[in-house]
């Protein structure tokens, strides 16, 4: 259960600063039905850059947000990519909610929202004198510094040094403090040392998204019921939602799948990981490149007992893809051999490495399950190519000048060519030895109790009490507004 227990001071300097810097915090029913969003805010937005430091942003906090740079509002279906047969090699559809359109260009925006405001509106976080610790592989951090940006709070953003150059440059406008650990994507162990480190300065509030409830409380009721609307949406007459698929960096995104298996009982869900750190399907270790995921520990917030599947992806498979994606002669490939429309290609750079790595999830799951045409899979797609063209730029240094007939190649061997190994499907026993992988994390380093932990795999309705508590959140959010006086003045 997340904490929600009040603390009148800071709660009484929050309200102040959010009045002083003209801060309106949205609730959760708000980010899964923007209709409800007052008209006067709507009006704000569409004067608005989607990634302006702005506090009237906090609203395009969703999945709904029109595809616009600037000025877009809302609209009933949330912006996905379908993958077509024709790319894919595999008959069942493919559907990918795409994160590019939320501010920052990544749904992490909506993570870091989750862990923030339950201490916000409670006073639990102090504006006045706490400053917000992102640790991060990358995008959760930018969310974290965003909307402490937005929120008029002082954020640092722990990122290991390897990340994307793109994410370093961003930062550096936004971030108060930005502090690079050793080591690459899978190197969380370093970044929970600097934690510990920063803590032991009570100024220093730490927002894990590894550990804090309010990541799979966001995902659950924001991002599991936008992909439950866009598969209504797209399904056609015969057509099952067959399941989803998601790679594990915090695992928030797991709790979508906990939304979708309770609406759509037969759906299965997956949780894919990198070949080269594949945690999950062999207790292993190692680095990797995709950047998002895949981090040599089980994440606290992940509910392993309600998954079904882990598939590990080979990070040469995403690399290679974000170049056919991104690269002229990539989609010159992609319209005059597969005869997919500009809009269909266009779309395609809504894939971020991550993104990639989940719609080959869902390809090695179709196959897996021999899933045919009556069958639907899910994913969503963390960022886009925005974050990695140093990345596009750094394998055509490795590789050589790019051509037709390698984007052919990549195709080949990185899409049409997955087959079923290195998958696990996974039985009672083998959940509950993924589940037991936390303990060494968490309870071991982290001092998490070890009678949490057993709660998570033996009362499984410390899950639902998590998902549930958005309505008391949301309370205590529009009590909060209330407070701060600006939404009646609007």
């Amino acid at each position: 259960m997340i904490d929600l227990s009040i603390r009148r001071e800071g709660l009484a300097h929050n309200i102040r600063k959010a009045r002083e810097n003209n801060v309106i915090i949205p609730t959760i029913a708000q980010m899964q039905n923007p209709d409800l969003i007052p008209e006067k805010i709507k009006a704000k937005l569409a004067h608005t850059d989607l990634w302006a430091v702005d506090p009237v942003n906090l609203f395009r906090i969703n999945w709904h947000n029109e595809p616009k740079e600037s000025g877009g509002l809302f609209q009933k279906v949330p912006n996905y990519v379908e993958i077509p047969p024709e790319l894919s090699g595999v008959p069942c559809r493919i559907l990918a909610m795409a994160g590019k359109w939320f501010p920052t260009g990544c749904h992490k925006v909506g993570a870091s929202y989750g862990c923030l405001v339950p201490r916000l509106v409670t006073g639990q976080f102090d504006a006045d004198y706490h400053h917000a610790v992102w640790p991060s592989t990358g995008n959760y951090c930018r969310g974290g510094a965003f909307n402490s940006k937005l929120l008029a709070v002082d954020s640092v953003a722990i990122l290991p040094e390897d990340m994307s150059r793109e994410r370093f440059d961003w930062l550096k406008s936004i971030a108060g403090r930005i502090i690079a650990t050793p080591g690459c994507e899978s190197n969380v162990k370093e970044i929970f040392d600097k934690t510990w480190e920063l803590k032991q300065d009570p100024s220093m509030m730490i927002f894990n998204q590894f550990a804090e409830m309010g990541n799979p409380l966001w995902h659950y009721n924001v991002t599991g019921t936008a992909l439950a609307e866009v598969f209504e949406a797209a399904k056609k007459p015969g057509q099952r939602l067959a399941g989803a698929a998601f790679t594990s960096g915090s695992a928030g995104t797991m709790s979508a799948g906990d939304l979708l298996k309770e609406r759509y009982p037969y759906a299965k869900l997956a949780v894919g990981e990198a070949l080269q750190c594949p945690t999950i399907v062999n207790n292993g270790f190692g680095g990797h490149r995709i950047e998002g995921i895949g981090d040599k520990h089980i994440p606290w917030v992940h509910n392993v007992r309600n998954t079904d599947m882990g598939i590990a992806i080979d990070d040469e498979d995403s690399q290679r893809l974000l170049r056919l994606f991104n690269t002229p002669e990539g989609q010159k490939y992609l319209k005059e051999e597969l005869k997919l429309s500009d809009e269909q290609i266009e779309k395609f750079t809504w894939m971020g490495i991550s993104g990639i790595a989940n719609v080959l999830c869902c390809i090695k799951m179709a196959k897996w399950y021999e899933l045919t045409e009556n069958d639907v899979l899910v994913t969503v797609l963390t960022d886009s190519a925005v974050m990695y063209k140093s990345r596009v730029d750094e394998l055509n240094e490795m590789y050589g000048p790019y051509s037709v007939f390698e984007a052919s190649k990549d195709h080949a061997l990185h899409m049409l060519g997955l087959k079923t190994d290195n998958m696990l499907e996974l039985t009672y026993p083998e959940r509950k030895r993924v589940h037991n992988l936390k303990y060494y994390t968490w309870v071991e380093q982290q001092q998490m109790k070890v009678e949490d932990l057993n709660d998570q795999w033996y009362k499984p309705q410390v899950w639902d009490e998590v998902h549930a508590q958005a309505a008391e959140l949301d309370k205590l959010t529009e009590a909060f507004n209330e407070e701060v006086g600006l939404l009646a003045r609007l």
